[in-house]
């Protein structure tokens, strides 16, 4: 494949120029508001495997495949070491299936504009991340991405051909919540799945002030405040809260907005409430009380000035030391997680502030999916295939290479100094967490707590529905623009709360009221009303 550099391919370069189980089954009609034990729809940890291949794993691969370079477009930073770990990668993946694979990291701040780019200008591309949360269902409206289940399509059946590690270890649920009309375009990784919005912050920043309790104590956003003020106060040289677009007290994990498949495209429901009448975010006091609040945090100085436009990734943000908390989606050890990925090991700590919940969205919360451009997407799928069935590849592309990027005892693996040039934090993206190595600074029961985290979580009134954005398609894509010139203001604290009514008329004005009527319509029908 022709490419202008590492991360993209060549016409998105000219034009540049220029989201265990989903739920317990649901009731026939499909709108059970009870909550879910959790217990009999737990993502299923396929059964261990050796951490080195065998000589099965290193069987020659089948001679009628032709040489493939696949491309892998993650968002997230280039780490120091890639080249190092793919040549790795490679080296595996020629025997499997005759296959080199070529990852391209897109920073975060640049991943939405890159990707639409690429997707309009129909770039080249295999396999790509996608999630709910992140323009799926309109992706999916502009045949950005293959169906994978039909039968019907250009390459048939492809899970039911070169999936079956997918269908043996991912539990059903998570592929019938992602679907859209009864088709699936994306695999969803097989992870946690009800969803909790929280804080990570700096314990050992906290100790030293003295606030460790008072933070463990927090209800509201608005008991942050007096923590927030000591932390500026004596720390001046800190972010108190870091926040940019997508990671803020308005995401879609801190205030519950269930946006019924794709949160690019507004008329929700409240993941932790029971109505279904679908309403404009605007319309759901929840929305404009959080920017009021916001926007007095942000006056008064305890959020990064640049919150609207930076680019920085969390990750990247925590990596500069700087930060003392930010507003995170949270599950076990989530913290230890982000510590790692960060070399802030055993600095951060994890306090939830909203209920446990689970919505459709949450079996999509991330997926791999096959571009409608793939030069081979039978070999896209073999490829994703094995992130769910094979142990040694999985925590090779995860965590890098054994002996330099870590060390390992049986299933716990160490930090060392050369960890942080391979530290990608894609974990939740790639395949099976359960085949996922475990830190020495996480909990070694953390797949078991996994399963715990889903249990008595509380059902979104809408779960079991994915909006198709086809009738719509036009007006989303429009409403889609115009969120985003709005939104990082508005949800970071950036802008004065009353562009809200600004940006409401402008989405009335291109189509909203058509979208709620057809969220509303599909959902009813969908309820049995």
């Amino acid at each position: 494949m022709l490419k202008t550099s590492k991360k993209f391919g060549k016409s998105s370069a000219i034009m540049l120029a220029t989201a265990m189980s989903f739920v317990l089954i649901l009731s026939a009609c499909g709108n059970d508001k009870n909550k879910t034990g959790g217990n009999e729809a737990s993502p299923v940890p396929p059964s261990s495997e050796s951490a080195s291949p065998t000589a099965s794993e290193s069987s020659s691969p089948d001679t009628k495949l032709s040489d493939y370079n696949l491309t892998l477009f993650l968002p997230g930073t280039t780490p120091k070491d890639e080249q190092k770990v793919e040549a790795e990668i490679n080296k595996y993946l020629k025997d499997k299936i005759n296959a080199t694979l070529d990852l391209r990291f897109v920073d975060w701040g640049q991943w939405d504009n890159k990707m639409n780019l690429a997707i309009a200008s129909r770039d080249p591309m295999d396999i790509i991340f996608t999630a709910a949360w992140n323009g799926h269902a309109a992706n999916v409206a502009k045949k950005a991405f293959l169906a994978l289940n039909d039968p019907n399509g250009p390459k048939g059946n492809l899970i039911e051909q070169y999936g079956q590690d997918i269908t043996a270890t991912l539990p059903e649920q998570f592929l019938k919540g992602a679907k859209i009309d009864g088709l699936n375009y994306g695999i969803p990784s097989n992870k946690e799945l009800a969803e909790q919005g929280g804080i990570i912050y700096r314990k050992d920043i906290a100790d030293e002030l003295g606030l460790t309790d008072k933070i463990e104590a927090v209800k509201t956003i608005a008991d942050l405040e007096p923590i927030l003020a000591e932390v500026k106060a004596k720390k001046p040289d800190m972010i108190p809260v870091f926040m940019r677009d997508g990671e803020n007290f308005n995401a879609h994990y801190f205030s519950k907005f269930d946006y019924l498949g794709d949160n690019t495209i507004d008329g929700v429901v409240m993941k932790d409430g029971t109505d279904t009448t679908v309403l404009a975010r605007y319309d759901q006091p929840r929305y404009k009380e959080t920017l009021a609040i916001t926007r007095d945090f942000f006056k008064k100085g305890y959020i990064n000035k640049d919150a609207a436009t930076t680019q920085l990734g969390v990750n990247d943000a925590m990596k500069k030391g700087n930060v003392f908390m930010v507003p995170s989606p949270l599950k076990p050890g989530k913290d230890a997680e982000l510590a790692n990925a960060t070399n802030l090991a055993g600095k951060l700590k994890q306090v939830a502030m909203t209920e446990r919940t689970v919505a459709t969205s949450d079996t999509a919360g991330a997926m791999l999916g096959i571009s409608s451009t793939s030069g081979n997407p039978e070999r896209a799928m073999m490829f994703i295939n094995l992130l769910h069935s094979d142990k040694y590849l999985n925590n090779l592309i995860n965590f890098g290479i054994e002996g330099d990027h870590y060390t390992r005892s049986g299933e716990i693996i160490t930090p060392n100094d050369n960890t942080g040039n391979y530290s990608i934090g894609a974990a939740w993206m790639l395949g099976s967490q359960f085949l996922n190595y475990v830190w020495n600074t996480e909990a070694s029961d953390k797949w078991e707590q996994f399963k715990a985290f889903n249990t008595d979580a509380h059902n979104s009134p809408a779960l079991g529905f994915t909006f198709n954005a086809v009738p719509v398609k036009s007006q989303a894509s429009i409403m889609n623009n115009i969120r985003k010139q709005y939104d990082p203001g508005l949800d970071t604290g950036s802008i004065d709360p009353s562009k809200a009514e600004e940006y409401y008329k402008k989405l009335k004005a291109n189509g909203l009221d058509d979208v709620v009527k057809e969220k509303q319509a599909q959902l009813n029908k969908f309820l049995g009303k």
